[in-house]
């Protein structure tokens, strides 16, 4: 069988004379309790066909009502991407069959969505860059396939109608993206921010964030689109941007053996590692969107978009501004330690006692905690180390009771059991820093062993240095100050 362009590769000086042009329609379920037209339960995981009515069902006589609390979360959301929320906005029928739409037809908006005009910031390869954001709206979500066996003639497919009529916010960015890897960083960019503003939990694996990407190439230089391909079935930020590689180089590959792309939808389908049809490419005009007749229009008053905009929360970008001017802390510890909301409150609740200065908080945060915490499988939210004893531990080390050394031990026995620093210091076995005594008379005994190390740092050898170091740290078992064990020694040597 002949391999496709992708499949037998193109070469680099092939694709650099092409431009990516991509666009993302990223699909967000709110984090509401209720559907968005009727009572039922939104919660994931419950058995199948358990939250549905009438109205989600789209039996017949049955009326949407619209959830208040689904507009404010899509409104919070706008605000947060700068978007333009619109006085009057407007929900339609877009009209297709499909097993999972029981209605026969999707509650959407049109040609009047709730917002409009916005953007995302994201950074990429050391450079800012917006990406324009055209149009936030609101929908319902479909029910949910489930397909059973391989061959067509053995599949079974079951429907879940849960999670149809779970409220979605549905944002499509301008056609402003370049390169898979702009991709992947406006896609974390806006999950970092949904996250923030607490409007989803944008969980792929259960389908809460689900991402649709628009692709094309163009020669470099040119100010015409080439011809649009969508590709559907992207439930990771990882294989979005290979499905996105995969993509550029098909088209590529396609133009330069003299053929046209097709406009069609195709899947990513990360077993074999490359996209397939799905089907020729729908025109929004083959939905036949008419107003919906059960709805009124949603009016949006300015003293109710100035209170959704007072409850907004510090977002990432300007919290990572506060970081770095108010804490000292450099920009990469700021980005680190402002990945999430749950991060920066933990980093704050360090530091917020003034045990623990904000460098040190966030240098154990970043190769401590986090490190257990990963390895565990736990999240910030639940870890054991509360930030008042990981702020607790580094004023021990900061005031000199224990070394370093020491305390990432006593941090390992914290994490596991819970206790306290001061609890486990207490108990021996770690302990807490030897006298300066102590470490005197270990140098002593160092020095008065190694008469011809003695020698050479005499000889002014200062390398040597370091030796008569490592002894009196391996003699006080790791316990001794560094600073103290340096002054005593160079005070004993001279």
């Amino acid at each position: 069988m002949a391999k496709s362009a992708s499949e037998a590769g193109v070469a680099p000086e092939v694709l650099a004379k092409y431009e990516p042009v991509i666009g993302l329609e990223v699909h967000v379920q709110l984090l509401t309790k209720t559907k968005i037209f009727c009572g039922c339960s939104t919660r994931f995981g419950d058995p199948p066909n358990t939250n549905v009515c009438p109205v989600c069902l789209g039996l017949p006589g049955t009326l949407p009502v619209l959830n208040k609390r689904a507009v404010e979360m899509a409104m919070r959301a706008s605000l947060a991407l700068h978007c333009t929320v619109k006085d009057h906005s407007r929900f339609a029928r877009k009209n297709y069959f499909y097993p999972d739409l029981p209605k026969g037809y999707q509650i959407s908006q049109y040609e009047l969505p709730l917002a409009t005009e916005g953007w995302v910031e994201i950074e990429h390869e050391g450079a800012k860059k917006r990406i324009g954001i055209t149009r936030l709206h609101l929908e319902e979500d479909a029910a949910k396939n489930l397909h059973e066996g391989f061959s067509e003639s053995a599949q079974k497919a079951y429907i879940d109608y849960n999670r149809c009529g779970t409220p979605l916010t549905e944002i499509v960015s301008e056609p402003d993206i370049r390169t898979p890897q702009e991709a992947y960083a406006y896609l974390t960019t806006l999950r970092q921010i949904l996250l923030y503003t607490g409007v989803s939990d944008c969980n792929m694996e259960e389908g809460s964030l689900r991402c649709d990407a628009n692709v094309s190439v163009r020669l470099r230089g040119s100010s015409e689109f080439g011809t649009k391909v969508e590709v559907k079935n992207l439930n990771s930020f990882r294989y979005l941007q290979k499905a996105l590689e995969y993509e550029i180089e098909r088209h590529v590959g396609v133009l330069e053996n003299g053929s046209r792309i097709s406009q069609e939808t195709r899947l990513w389908n990360q077993a074999a590692g490359r996209t397939e049809s799905m089907r020729s490419k729908e025109k929004a005009h083959d939905y036949r969107y008419f107003p919906e007749p059960d709805l009124l229009p949603v009016h949006i008053s300015a003293a109710w978009r100035e209170e959704v905009l007072r409850t907004l929360p510090e977002l990432p970008d300007a919290k990572l501004s506060r970081f770095i001017s108010d804490y000292g802390i450099t920009p990469y510890d700021a980005e680190v330690l402002t990945s999430s909301q749950a991060m920066a409150n933990y980093f704050e609740n360090t530091i917020k006692h003034k045990i623990a200065i904000p460098q040190a908080a966030a240098h154990w945060i970043q190769n401590e905690l986090l490190y257990r915490l990963n390895e565990s499988g736990k999240e910030i939210e639940k870890s054991p180390v509360s930030p008042i004893a990981l702020a607790e531990l580094i004023g021990l080390i900061e005031g000199g009771k224990i070394t370093a050394a020491v305390g990432k031990k006593v941090f390992a026995t914290m994490f596991e059991s819970g206790r306290t620093a001061a609890e486990i210091v207490a108990a021996g076995g770690l302990g807490a820093q030897v006298s300066d005594i102590a470490i005197e008379q270990a140098a002593k005994e160092v020095i008065e062993k190694n008469p011809k190390h003695v020698a050479k740092f005499k000889s002014c050898n200062e390398g040597v240095f370091k030796f008569f170091v490592g002894q009196v740290m391996r003699a006080t078992r790791g316990q001794a100050n560094p600073q103290a064990v340096n002054d005593i020694l160079r005070r004993l040597l001279s």
